[in-house]
């Protein structure tokens, strides 16, 4: 952000209400907790009102100036122009005298004319123009000033003088003191948390990278302030965590605390101690009144009760009330808690944590409640009381505390506990005596914690490979991540050799997980170069028993098939796997693992035309992904596939953008081509043809050795933008690759349906819509065998396109039609909407450019010749070259049969704003 802007981000909604009401005159009066952000606000509105050449008036009253008569008037008076001051009558001058001083009138002073002053000041200033009061922190502004101030609204002063005020809402009462201020009438708006795009934006801004950012915003509520303060104290390190809780932030949740009667903080002490705190634990642990004490929290906005669940907003905050409780305290509640707790499990956990003294029974008894966690498939919580374990343990149980600190180090990785998982693996490697097995496995941990952010662990990787030595049961898990971290920086070469190691080593060390594993990397990197082999050593993969832990499924061959199921569009197949896949990874609450399947299954959902299945499942794996703290990328990259089809072409944008920059900032190519391309098509279906063709010749770019074209279907949007541009040759040439491509692979008939389409978008776009039309018939026919109703919808489109431009209006109405009964029976909303406005144009009377057999540029450049601009100023606007517009012309010139721009612009019909408004330019939609 530059220095000393004013930047909001999420709160464009609730802007746009604040200034709906003082245009209409009025005020409005905002209200939130502390350090929710409406200082900004107020910054905003101000700033907007003073660019307007409004009077702006800012009060910004502290808390010891509460208890100070007039203070806040007295600020006030001195922003006042001399000249209002003059206007006013003598008695008005005189009680104003004194109330510049913030002193309380004397006895003389009359009533009347002291309430009568800024009625008086207010209504001269707003002869000429508007004034706009703007109050902060309204709780800290003196009683005295208040009434004043809601005495000269009340007089009503016109539409040209309006307040806004802002307070914090810790009851009712200071919630109507605010709206007192302002002039009626008042609309009263809180302002909520900000949601996790918002919040992400703004610690971008701040220069926090995107994974950090993302995972803020569970860590904060959504508040701002300590989003921004919890992130100037993260750790470094793979494994997300504060270094310690900010004390700014620790006394902002120290005095929402402390407005709560005293009552109402003892059970929220509970609810913070509790292991998953529920109205009826709170019952059970003595708190007859939980309910009321609820309620009471809630209202302040301390928790959220969802049913029985009891939830901190922020979770900080039951950090605070424990640390602030003391131990003896804590004791006392823990002992509470193990006495009311039903299952067994907490009530070790809770007897454990009455005391930090090591115990040896307590250690013992922990571990085997860790081991029925563990064999219920609850992996956090085991993975919580393993290290709870360690950290009980004496030193006559050192061997075992190493033991249970791998243990918890893997189970916490795998069962998506970042911070856990981080913490145990650390405490491995500190212990000096670790064996090197140990060791090897606390750093797979810390390297698999990091990420798509692999590129950055060299260090990591080279001490791993020398603690494993000759040793193949180590080796192979080493190589295997090298696998990924080379398939993620884009170097498929040095991808297949450490796989082929690492499936080697493994099966040397009878290992067959993890040569499974490995095998299926390999797979995976030889599709990606385009060699055939990849069926055989799929089928390797497939015969080795799977992986034993849950959390890996996402890495072995039946997800990998699954993956190639879709790509090759054979969703069913995909499909089916994937929700048995589904079921393994919900029950067994693996993190990464969940994230990857539902990311599948919102992929798979999106081609078998069920939108709104794909956007339920892609925002699943979002929140998943955020809670496990796992990289952002991949799942934005769903999300953005999703909202292209169903949901927002403006959302998609947002994720693919947001994705971009997380890739970039984790070295992650892969991810960053895939979010290219999603970036791309959201772009050019928005009309902005000129920057989706550079997102995806940038992903061109970036491609190196992958070359499959139905892993990421770009080049279709990339020919179809190109040629939209005027750029043939480049868009044919694009095709001729593709199809090169996958008649080197194998999967030309795939692939046929897509370049068939994407060609006859080109063709179309130069001028042979009789070709063009073959060929997308073609195509939908194509795609409805295969049962993919989008695809087949998104061909008739273009196909339909085609036919208005040979203009076959009924062929072209059509065509169009049948795609929009398919787009909308998807629930693909933006497509809808796109096929909406299509059809619409071939119902019109108004003869446009496109009837006369002109490409979408051809029309573009004549509409601009129409309207009177030179060629220079055409190629200015459109990007092209002053050559390439009269080329152009000479075309549009010998297809309207014309010799001037003269005749050129009497043959053109008139503009119509609407239409360039409504219909932008798009390589989809290809009537233009």
């Amino acid at each position: 952000m530059q220095s000393g802007a004013t930047a909001l981000f999420g709160r464009a909604s609730l802007l746009a209400a604040v200034e709906a009401r003082l245009a209409a005159g009025g005020g409005v009066a905002l209200r939130g907790p502390e350090g929710i952000g409406k200082t900004a606000l107020l910054d905003a509105v101000a700033a907007t009102a003073a660019a307007r050449g409004d009077l702006v008036v800012r009060l910004r009253p502290a808390a010891a100036e509460r208890r100070l008569p007039y203070a806040g008037v007295a600020d006030l008076v001195a922003q006042l122009p001399p000249d209002a001051v003059a206007a006013l009558p003598p008695a008005h001058r005189a009680a104003l005298a004194v109330l510049r001083h913030g002193t309380a009138p004397r006895a003389g002073a009359p009533a009347l004319a002291r309430r009568l002053v800024l009625p008086g000041l207010l209504a001269h200033c707003a002869r000429g123009r508007c004034v706009l009061l703007v109050v902060d922190d309204v709780q800290w502004l003196d009683a005295e000033s208040a009434e004043l101030i809601g005495f000269a609204m009340r007089r009503r002063p016109g539409p040209r003088v309006r307040v806004v005020a802002a307070q914090r809402f810790p009851d009712e009462q200071r919630r109507y003191r605010a709206a007192r201020l302002c002039p009626a009438p008042v609309a009263d708006l809180p302002v909520p948390p900000l949601d996790a795009d918002a919040l992400t934006a703004l610690l971008e801004a701040r220069g926090l990278p995107c994974r950090t950012a993302s995972r803020l915003h569970g860590a904060s509520g959504g508040n701002p302030f300590l989003a921004l303060e919890l992130g100037a104290a993260v750790a470094p390190g793979p494994a997300w965590r504060p270094a310690a809780l900010p004390e700014a932030a620790r006394a902002l949740l120290r005095r929402r605390i402390d407005a709560l009667p005293s009552a109402v903080a003892g059970t929220l002490l509970v609810a913070a101690l509790a292991t998953e705190p529920t109205r009826t634990v709170l019952v059970r642990a003595g708190h007859e009144d939980a309910d009321r004490d609820l309620r009471a929290a809630a209202a302040a906005g301390l928790v959220e009760v969802d049913g029985e669940a009891v939830r901190f907003t922020p979770p900080a905050l039951a950090d605070v009330l424990a640390e602030d409780a003391g131990a003896a305290r804590r004791a006392g509640v823990h002992d509470a808690l193990a006495n009311a707790a039903l299952d067994e499990t907490d009530g070790v956990r809770h007897r454990a944590l009455r005391s930090g003294r090591p115990d040896a029974d307590v250690a013992r008894d922990l571990v085997a409640a860790a081991e029925r966690a563990l064999g219920r498939g609850d992996g956090r919580t085991a993975a919580e009381l393993y290290l709870l374990a360690a950290d009980r343990c004496p030193r006559s149980l050192a061997a075992e505390r190493t033991d249970w600190l791998v243990t918890a180090a893997g189970t916490a990785a795998t069962a998506g506990a970042p911070a856990l998982a981080g913490r145990a693996a650390e405490a491995v490697l500190a212990t000096t005596d670790a064996p090197p097995r140990h060791r090897v496995t606390a750093r797979l941990v810390l390297i698999d914690l990091a990420g798509q952010a692999l590129a950055d662990m060299g260090e990591m990787f080279a001490a791993a490979l020398n603690e494993a030595g000759d040793d193949d049961a180590l080796v192979a898990p080493v190589r295997l991540r090298q696998t990924w971290a080379a398939m993620l920086t884009g170097d498929p070469g040095t991808a297949a050799t450490c796989a082929a190691e690492s499936a080697a080593a493994a099966l040397r060390a009878r290992d067959p997980g993890t040569a499974a594993m490995a095998l299926s990397a390999l797979a995976q990197v030889q599709r990606i170069r385009g060699e055939s082999r990849w069926t055989r050593t799929l089928a390797r993969a497939l015969e080795l028993p799977a992986p034993q832990a849950p959390g890996w499924l996402h890495m072995g061959p039946r997800y990998l098939a699954a993956r190639f199921a879709m790509m090759d569009d054979r969703l069913d197949e995909a499909r089916a796997e994937l929700l048995t896949l589904l079921a393994v990874a919900e029950h067994d609450r693996a993190g990464e693992a969940l994230v990857e399947v539902l990311r599948s299954l919102s992929e798979v959902a999106n081609r078998a035309g069920r939108c709104p299945d794909a956007l339920r499942y892609a925002h699943r794996a979002v929140a998943a992904a955020q809670q496990a703290g796992l990289s952002p990328g991949p799942t934005w990259y769903t999300a953005a596939v999703a909202e292209l089809t169903g949901g927002s072409l403006d959302t998609a944008a947002g994720y693919a953008r947001r994705g971009v920059r997380a890739s970039e900032q984790e070295g992650d190519s892969l991810y960053l081509r895939r979010n290219l391309h999603a970036l791309g098509q959201a772009e050019l279906r928005s009309g902005e043809t000129r920057a989706g063709v550079a997102a995806l010749r940038r992903l061109r770019d970036l491609q190196g050795g992958t070359n499959d074209p139905m892993i990421v279907r770009w080049h279709g949007d990339l020919a179809g933008g190109l040629a939209a541009l005027g750029e043939h040759a480049e868009a044919a040439e694009t095709l001729a690759e593709a199809r090169a491509a996958a008649q080197r692979l194998g999967v030309a008939q795939g692939v046929n349906g897509y370049l068939d389409r994407a060609t006859a978008v080109v063709l179309s776009e130069s001028g042979h819509a009789d070709s063009a039309v073959p060929l997308s018939a073609a195509a939908a026919r194509y795609f409805a065998e295969l049962h993919q109703p989008i695809e087949q919808a998104h061909a008739l489109l273009v196909q339909g396109g085609a036919e208005r431009r040979r203009r076959r209006y009924a062929a072209a109405r059509a065509a169009i039609g049948d795609a929009l009964a398919i787009f909308t029976a998807a629930g693909a909303k933006p497509w809808t909407e796109q096929t909406e406005r299509a059809l619409a144009r071939t119902e019109g009377t108004t003869a446009q450019p496109a009837d006369f057999g002109l490409t979408s540029t051809e029309a573009r450049i004549a509409g601009l010749v129409r309207d009177g601009a030179s060629n220079r100023e055409i190629a200015g606007r459109l990007y092209l070259s002053v050559k390439t517009v009269e080329a152009t012309l000479t075309r549009v010139y010998r297809k309207l049969g014309v010799r001037s721009r003269t005749q050129l612009s009497s043959r053109l019909p008139a503009p119509d704003p609407a239409a360039t408004r409504v219909f932008p330019d798009s390589v989809t939609v290809i009537d233009a």
